[in-house]
């Protein structure tokens, strides 16, 4: 029989509840890992691993710490959207709460980092503001893959109802973001109504209106520069790891496979991307000429320096909240 202390103080019941996104991101980590072993086997383990010995500890290092650069420079556009919304911290224990939503980036069109508006929430920041930060964030992200993906467009035809669909569907959000009459009228309409999905759409329309100011053109321009010069971080890196691996490709092409493949991840809206940013990778690198084993060892080395780092920094920091 529970002991009455445990049924009535919150902070020693349920501990299992708390670490759900810990549980999540590990649970994540085994389904990948078990995905990009079966990859391995596919095209000979040996030879993978070989190719992993060959690229040597330093590009390693050298791969993370571009990786960390894309993570920072985001840090700092992420803190202008919620300064723009009247929004300011202490910035260590800010970007500590930034980097803990890197724990669930591989769920769903990156939702889970989400958590950040919990985390934020002991600081008095209001979940529209940062959820509107949220959407700000990753609306700028699909843009900046948009841009370094259309570097290869003239040369990668089948790829262009792709970009050319994301771009549209975020044109339409914009548009759509900027209607003021339109989210006033909706918020009319379901603000006098007691069910909970009016109340949501009430809710709905005021992280919208906080999303717009997000998306001022100064704005606009701001998250784009920082989003392209993040994402482009990466993609460098995957042009220098092609090289190590001795399958140099022109920057442009390499940036071109890793922004592609990022953005058909994040249209799968797959986990993370996995399995369809992967797959795109190693499809176009063996359409470029590289063999199947450094493809593999390239798409791998690329995803644990990118995708996994992130979590593990997440899993890392969010460890650490209370």
């Amino acid at each position: 029989m529970p002991r009455a202390d445990a049924m009535t103080d919150p902070s020693r019941a349920q501990p299992a509840e708390k670490n759900w996104p810990l549980r999540a991101a590990l649970w994540s980590v085994v389904f990948a890992a078990v995905g990009y072993l079966a990859l391995s086997l596919w095209v000979g383990w040996r030879d993978v691993l070989a190719a992993l010995v060959q690229v040597g500890p330093w590009v390693l290092l050298g791969l993370l710490a571009l990786s960390l650069s894309n993570y920072l420079l985001r840090f700092v556009r992420w803190s202008r959207y919620l300064a723009l919304l009247d929004v300011s911290l202490p910035w260590r224990s800010h970007l500590q709460i930034y980097f803990s939503g890197f724990a669930l980036t591989t769920s769903p069109g990156k939702l889970g980092e989400m958590l950040r508006s919990v985390l934020l929430k002991p600081y008095g920041v209001p979940s529209a503001s940062s959820l509107a930060a949220f959407f700000a964030e990753r609306a700028s992200d699909l843009l900046s893959i948009i841009v370094l993906a259309a570097i290869g467009l003239w040369v990668y035809i089948p790829a262009r109802p792709v970009v050319g669909l994301a771009l549209l569907a975020v044109c339409l959000v914009l548009v759509l973001a900027q209607w003021t009459a339109g989210i006033a009228a909706v918020d009319r309409w379901a603000m006098p109504r007691p069910q909970k999905w009016a109340k949501l759409l009430v809710r709905l329309c005021e992280i919208v209106l906080h999303f717009r100011r997000c998306f001022s053109l100064p704005a606009m321009i701001m998250g784009l520069v920082i989003g392209i010069l993040a994402w482009f971080a990466e993609g460098f890196g995957f042009w220098w790891l092609l090289a190590e691996i001795g399958y140099p490709l022109p920057l442009t092409t390499a940036v071109f496979i890793y922004a592609f493949a990022m953005l058909v991840g994040a249209l799968s809206f797959l986990p993370g991307g996995l399995g369809s940013s992967e797959a795109v990778m190693f499809g176009l690198l063996v359409l470029n000429g590289v063999p199947e084993v450094a493809a593999v060892t390239a798409t791998l080395i690329c995803r644990l320096a990118t995708l996994w780092f992130a979590v593990a920094l997440g899993a890392a920091c969010l460890a650490r909240q209370r």
